[in-house]
């Protein structure tokens, strides 16, 4: 009986050596979840993203509201930059521990020119069967995204407090992803100029310093439209009320080109202290103004006319100055040719 015990106490011990070495064997073949599991699946409860790279750059992302995100504290952000970066959360998938072989220099290249990456969501002290109580934000992940795998099929990502980096590719995407992970503030910025609808447009100020007698004012008060020569000293009483009307809901979603603010700042000081071309300002209901100023661009594409005729100024783009003078930026004819009318466009035979 004694040898019986002893042999099934000898059995559980062996037993119990094999289940400890698998443990332990799987997990260090497997990695900690924490260290290799970069996904979100909930990004809609992402409150805050920063990141920042080896230059010190950075970019700061705070949601305010659903489809409503602020760049570094101070701009409203491009919400289809942001939009692509939620996706490109919820879609990572983790391939495969870097190799021992490429591991030292894949963590060198990290060190050298990694970019941090902190995300923070709203999570709940209390979260049992259904039940989610006392919310608060939470730093929840943070990880270094580096370059490509030699084959670009991939991108090297090392989360915070892990000695060995992994692959990791975006589902549904052959290529890499770190250039979504931009640390440049131009690169977040919405590029909105107006976005305001009928309803919303209290007065519109057209100044055409070359053509003051083009100047005009347009109003919107108590459900009634009228237009202004000048700065609204004199009315116009025979005027196109559709193209007025048309004229306004331009101002919709009007967005500009590129930001210029990196390029020459004498270029900039030099053109901005020209005559400009059209002065628009926009004043809602709400009291808020926003003015734009446009200038013309030089033919630097070397443009020509149909007869081989040099163009003077660019034909496809001018400059203008937006967010108070603060920023300046390319705009394309093509979009803001409709709002860029002078006051014999809405006259009889205009």
């Amino acid at each position: 009986m004694k040898k019986k015990n002893i042999l099934i106490i000898f059995i559980i011990l062996i037993l119990g050596g094999i289940a400890v070495y698998l443990y332990m064997t799987r997990s260090n073949a497997t990695f900690s979840s924490k260290y290799n599991d970069f996904a979100i699946a909930d990004t809609g409860s992402i409150t805050k993203i920063f990141m920042a790279d080896k230059n010190n750059n950075t970019v700061l992302l705070t949601k305010n509201g659903i489809g409503d995100w602020t760049l570094n504290k101070t701009y409203k952000a491009r919400i289809s930059g942001v939009n692509m970066l939620l996706e490109t959360f919820s879609k990572l998938v983790t391939k495969y521990p870097v190799p021992k072989k490429a591991h030292n220099g894949v963590i060198s290249r990290l060190a050298a020119r990694s970019v941090k990456v902190e995300i923070y969501q709203m999570v709940y002290r209390v979260d049992v069967l259904g039940i989610k109580l006392f919310p608060h934000e939470k730093l929840t992940k943070t990880y270094y995204v580096g370059d490509a795998t030699p084959d670009n099929m991939g991108t090297f990502l090392l989360m915070e407090g892990a000695d060995v980096p992994f692959v990791v590719q975006l589902l549904g995407l052959r290529g890499f992803i770190a250039s979504r992970y931009s640390t440049q503030e131009k690169d977040w910025r919405d590029h909105t100029v107006f976005r305001a609808r009928l309803n919303d447009i209290r007065r519109i100020e057209v100044n055409i310093p070359a053509e003051p007698q083009n100047s005009y004012l347009i109003t919107n008060e108590n459900d009634e439209v009228r237009l202004w020569k000048n700065d609204g000293s004199e009315p116009v009483t025979h005027f196109d009320t559709l193209k007025v009307l048309n004229y306004m809901t331009a101002f919709n979603d009007l967005r500009y080109e590129a930001l210029l603010n990196d390029i020459d700042p004498h270029r900039i000081d030099s053109i901005s202290n020209s005559a400009p071309w059209f002065i628009i300002s926009l004043i809602d209901t709400k009291g808020d103004t926003t003015v734009m100023k446009t200038f013309f661009k030089p033919n630097d594409s070397k443009q020509f006319d149909m007869y081989g005729k040099l163009y003077t100024v660019d034909i496809d783009r001018a400059y203008a100055l937006v967010n108070d003078g603060r920023d300046f930026v390319l705009i394309q004819y093509f979009v803001f040719d409709k709002i860029l009318k002078p006051l014999s466009f809405f006259l009889p035979n205009g």
